[in-house]
């Protein structure tokens, strides 16, 4: 056997996996209450672990928040994948749109720094915007088959309007009104 080279690389231990995904979650919950100004140290608390270990995992604040878009993204991509065996492909669209609005409704606390982090990365928006086309092309073309959406918009236009919806609420009590717009766009994809 040769000498091990820089090349090779080990498989992260099990525990150092689940340090990741409890730094995750405990950033997620902090940053959602404290926006982007909340502690590292008090990310590092509230998953219960030094502030060393949260540093081996992400070196800075920038690379956390980013970690925390990623996580978000890939939960919204994971529940489309769910949503696509549901019996009632357009009640699926509506759900994972609502889940969109809550998603941000409860992340309000850190929806300007991952805004910041997404903005400063090409290849972090190219990442979620492919991620979150696709989530919402599966759904849509879970519809369209079923002959009971329009084939005329694609995922992207779909996001777009998303997107849209969110930027368009400025008041404290938007949420019930972007649950509303959505339903009223969706309603809208419906075959008539």
């Amino acid at each position: 056997m040769g000498p091990e080279t820089a090349k090779t690389r080990r498989k992260p231990r099990a525990d150092s996996i689940r340090n990741r995904e409890i730094l995750l979650e405990a950033a997620t919950q902090i940053f959602s209450a404290g926006g982007p100004q909340a502690s590292l140290e008090a990310v590092a608390r509230q998953a219960g672990v030094g502030i060393g270990t949260l540093y081996r995992h992400f070196p800075t604040r920038e690379a956390l928040f980013e970690a925390v878009y990623r996580h978000e993204v890939d939960h919204l991509g994971e529940l489309a994948e769910l949503l696509a065996h549901d019996s009632d492909p357009v009640e699926a669209l509506r759900k994972w749109l609502h889940a969109n609005v809550r998603l941000v409704a409860t992340k309000k606390g850190m929806v300007e720094a991952l805004q910041l982090v997404a903005h400063g990365s090409s290849e972090l928006k190219a990442y979620s915007f492919e991620r979150m086309s696709n989530a919402i092309g599966l759904l849509l073309d879970r519809g369209v088959a079923a002959g009971e959406i329009r084939s005329d918009i694609s995922p992207e236009d779909l996001l777009r309007t998303l997107v849209g919806i969110f930027y368009s609420q400025g008041t404290a009590d938007w949420q019930p009104a972007a649950l509303r717009l959505v339903d009223v766009f969706v309603d809208g994809l419906r075959t008539r």
